[in-house]
């Protein structure tokens, strides 16, 4: 079996970090093997080297190697590429066509971005990994391939099955060994090894001096958090070896390719954009509730003032019918009653009823509240004697005509033909 050292030679991999070499030596324990590997890490940590040196250890590396980005395929077409369609299939199947999964039978497969499948092909790819069985596109006949599978993914997987993006049992199936990768920034010690490597590889790419770094460059180049992590790395040292003129190249030069250098190691916060998102949308909400409402309002005082200008109420009523029934939900008919009750109160100017202290006094507790009900049952009745008599009065003076009657008492004929009925007039 090769060692660590001999597969970094074989692989130009670039590094002596401790969880760098865990994860080698991982692959190398594995790879004999047939089981699923799951690579995990940050975009740009190198991860695609793993599936490779499990694949050229395996008993499998005489046979196919295919690696999928899975992000990188249309959903409506993975399933065709992973698995194969027959002719006619859908629209554009002119031919039957062969997946990645039949290609690569006896040989490996790697999965990037495994995270990105589409539910429906997470189905398919557990039922491949179960018992290595598949369903071109179109067809009803069960296919078997002899496939290793090695996934990686950038994201959390625990998150995307917390919020139903990702199979949990699918993710159990592919992370048989679990290989984590560490970002660039927890490998302080490599960072100025690969920078040299890479610097040394383009000044032969592109046939010029290789650049070096002066001291206060090499610090700065320590303490930059690197999101992009090895493909950021050398994505800088490919842009100032072609762009700098002078070979030696200080901090000052260095910092105005870093995007966003703060100099600072210190941990990102993350989350906050969210949460002031979820904030700014709740007050939104609110803000067109509380407009709403003053629409609601400016248009009750709208037509309380017309009704207040109009003698004739009823047909303010008509004109503003839904009006009526968006501010008072079909109880208009109640609230109208309740308001022409009060304006025969008005017209008839009934004083307000006077309660004398020696009652109230010389009463005990029980007898007060007995003697306040009849007060106010006495009232209720004088009250009601008073808006027949007016009734009769205005009736007579007006020769039965109600509609006349009616404007004299300052209430709608509906009203009044409402209370001659419960009044038997």
């Amino acid at each position: 079996m090769e060692n660590v050292q001999s597969i970094k030679q074989r692989f130009e991999l670039i590094g002596n970090d401790v969880k760098l070499n865990r994860a080698i030596e991982k692959a190398i324990q594995v790879a004999p093997t047939d089981i699923s590997v799951l690579v995990t890490g940050e975009s740009g940590v190198g991860k695609e080297a793993i599936p490779k040196i499990i694949h050229s250890l395996s008993h499998r590396k005489h046979a196919k190697y295919i690696a999928v980005n899975c992000g990188a395929i249309p959903e409506g077409t993975i399933d065709s590429e992973l698995f194969g369609h027959e002719k006619g299939a859908f629209t554009g199947a002119t031919q039957t066509r062969s997946g990645y999964f039949e290609v690569a039978d006896g040989g490996t497969i790697f999965l990037d971005e495994v995270g990105e499948l589409p539910l429906t092909t997470q189905v398919r790819l557990l039922r491949v990994l179960e018992n290595g069985e598949f369903l071109k596109v179109g067809s009803s006949q069960v296919q078997k391939t002899d496939v290793r599978i090695v996934a990686a993914t950038n994201i959390n997987m625990f998150e995307a099955i917390k919020k139903e993006k990702f199979r949990e049992d699918l993710y159990y199936r592919l992370s048989t060994v679990e290989i984590g990768l560490p970002p660039l920034r927890e490998r302080r010690d490599d960072i100025h090894l690969l920078f040299r490597k890479f610097a040394s590889d383009f000044g032969q790419k592109y046939k010029m001096p290789t650049i070096r770094l002066e001291d206060d460059a090499v610090q700065l180049l320590l303490k930059y958090r690197w999101p992009g992590n090895i493909r950021q790395l050398r994505n800088i040292a490919e842009q100032i070896s072609v762009l700098e003129e002078n070979r030696n190249i200080s901090a000052a030069t260095l910092n105005s390719y870093l995007p966003n250098s703060t100099g600072s190691n210190l941990p990102a916060v993350v989350g906050q954009t969210k949460k002031e998102s979820d904030f700014s949308n709740e007050r939104e909400i609110l803000y067109k509730v509380l407009f709403d409402m003053k629409s609601d309002l400016n248009d009750l005082k709208k037509l309380t003032l017309e009704l207040l200008k109009n003698d004739n109420s009823e047909k303010v009523q008509e004109e503003n019918e839904t009006l009526i029934r968006k501010i008072y939900g079909g109880k208009e008919e109640e609230f109208e009653q309740e308001q022409e009750e009060e304006s025969i109160a008005e017209v008839l100017h009934l004083p307000e009823p006077v309660v004398e202290n020696p009652v109230v006094v010389s009463q005990p507790q029980e007898d007060r509240y007995h003697f306040a009900e009849e007060i106010e049952e006495e009232e209720t009745l004088s009250l009601q004697e008073k808006e027949i008599e007016l009734i009769k009065k205005s009736l007579e003076r007006n020769r039965g005509k109600r509609k006349a009657a009616a404007a004299e008492l300052g209430i709608s004929e509906r009203t009044l033909y409402r209370k001659i009925k419960q009044y038997d007039l």
